[in-house]
């Protein structure tokens, strides 16, 4: 029972922390960026992938040594509803991670580069998709938490 409190604990916060961390990442990449928040997105973005890993860690382990067990959740629709919407956020979130490389490398290669407007607003439109997805997934762990596959 401790075990998966504790890695339902942890799934949960690591999950809240993806959302706040999107949040950080939208509310930097506007249009005019500055060298230093160029360098910020990188580092947050880092982050967003760090914490991407552990909630796929965290939330496999929880459903191999969770209470259901792996019986439970590997025959469920649901389950495999949130694990492809969480590889939809993953696919969403490549293109301004690879922006934000690219910027970072022109960066350090200039340091007079500023990404153009532009292309700051169509990364944004990529974050605010992934939100868009990133938001189901608790709808359909909800749903998944009451049995609700029939």
């Amino acid at each position: 029972m401790w075990t998966d409190f504790i890695l339902a604990a942890t799934h949960h916060v690591l999950v809240f922390s993806l959302f706040a961390i999107i949040s950080v990442e939208i509310v930097y990449a506007k249009p005019g960026l500055s060298a230093d928040t160029i360098r910020r997105l990188g580092t947050v973005d880092a982050l967003y992938g760090m914490v991407s890993l552990l909630v796929i860690v965290v939330g496999f382990s929880r459903a191999i040594w969770g209470l259901r067990g792996w019986d439970y959740y590997s025959g469920n629709i649901l389950f495999w509803t949130k694990i492809g919407l969480f590889i939809g956020v993953g696919l969403l979130s490549l293109k301004p991670t690879i922006a934000f490389l690219k910027w970072n490398g022109r960066l350090k290669a200039d340091p007079a580069y500023l990404p153009p407007d532009a292309e700051v607003k169509a990364n944004r439109k990529w974050m605010h998709m992934e939100t868009t997805l990133l938001i189901l997934i608790p709808i359909v762990a909800a749903a998944l938490a009451r049995g609700m596959t029939d």
